[in-house]
C-alpha cells in the first residue's frame, strides 16, 4: 500500500479507554475534551488480520516494503483527524507551526521527541494510556480493510486526498474518510510511528512492535501516495514544510 508521509505525528493513544469485545464496532467514536471547545475525537479500530507491505507488482513499490501477514489481536483507538494546531497548543501551551497557521490545520515542525513530550503531558492531563502507534497499527488503520494501493482503490486523485498540490496543508477533514471513519490517511502531511526503522519481518507476525532502538533514525509512516511508504527520520528532526504533522493513535488493551 502506498503511504505519504506528512507529519501529523502519529501519536498513539494506548489503553486510555477500555473496550469489551461486544462493543467493538468499527467507527465508534470517543471524545477527549481539552476544554475551551477543543476536543480530540478517537475512532475505534477493530482487531484483525491484513497483508502489510506491498506486492512486487505494485507501481512505485520500494525494496523495503516486504509483504507479509500481520495479525493485530486487540482493538485500538486512532485519531479521527490529524492532530491540529489548537489541540497541540491546548496541551503544550504553544503552537510550533511556523509556515501555515490555523486552528484546524495539522500541527507541523514537531519532532518525534516533541511528540513524546506531548504524549507525556497528555497522559498527565487524562487517565493516561496514550502513545504513538506501531507501524503495523498505522498501516492497518490506513488500509481499513482494503487490499489496494490506496484505501480508495489502486489510483488516487486530488478529489480523494491532498496529493501533488501546493506546499500548504489542508484543514483536517477536508476529504472523505476511509471505511474505518478516519480522515487524511493519504496525503496532507507526514506521520510519525513509534517504531525505529528496520527491515520488515517476513512470514506471519502477531502484534509486531518494530525494531528495538538500534538505529539513529525513526520510521515515519504515512499515505500520501499509497498505503506503504517508509522513511528514515532523525527523532530530533522536525520541519516547517508540509511533510510533518501529528496524529494520535489510541490503542485499547
Amino acid at each position: 500500500m502506498k503511504r505519504i508521509l506528512g507529519i501529523v505525528m502519529v501519536l498513539g493513544l494506548v489503553g486510555a479507554l477500555t473496550v469489551v469485545a461486544q462493543e467493538v464496532k468499527p467507527g465508534k467514536v470517543d471524545v477527549v475534551d481539552f476544554g475551551e471547545g477543543v476536543k480530540l475525537e478517537m475512532v475505534l479500530v477493530p482487531a484483525g488480520k491484513f497483508m502489510m507491505g506491498s506486492p512486487a507488482s505494485e507501481k512505485g513499490r520500494l525494496i523495503d516494503e516486504t509483504q507479509h501477514e500481520v495479525t493485530l489481536t486487540k482493538p485500538f483507538y486512532m485519531g479521527k483527524y490529524e492532530v491540529t494546531q489548537e489541540q497541540w497548543e491546548a496541551v503544550m501551551g504553544k503552537n510550533p507551526s511556523s509556515r501555515d497557521k490555523g486552528a484546524k490545520l495539522p500541527v507541523e515542525k514537531v519532532s518525534w521527541n516533541d511528540c513524546l513530550e506531548f504524549i507525556k503531558k497528555l497522559n498527565a492531563k487524562t487517565n493516561g494510556g496514550y502513545r504513538l502507534p506501531s507501524e503495523a497499527e498505522w498501516e492497518y488503520a490506513c488500509r481499513a480493510g482494503t487490499k489496494t494501493a490506496y484505501s480508495f482503490g489502486d489510483d488516487i486523485t486530488k478529489s480523494d486526498a491532498d496529493v501533488g498540490s501546493s506546499t500548504k496543508a489542508k484543514a483536517v477533514g477536508s476529504y472523505r474518510p476511509n471505511t474505518f471513519g478516519i480522515y487524511d490517511m493519504h496525503g496532507n502531511v507526514w506521520e510519525w510511528c513509534n517504531d525505529w526503522y528496520g527491515s520488515l519481518q517476513e512470514g506471519e507476525v502477531t502484534d509486531p512492535r518494530g525494531q528495538e532502538r538500534e538505529n539513529t533514525v525513526c520510521c515515519v509512516a504515512v499515505l500520501s501516495t499509497s498505503s506503504m511508504l517508509r522513511l528514515l527520520v532523525l527523532p530530533t528532526g522536525g520541519t516547517s514544510r508540509r511533510p510533518f504533522r501529528s496524529t494520535f493513535m489510541g490503542s485499547v488493551w
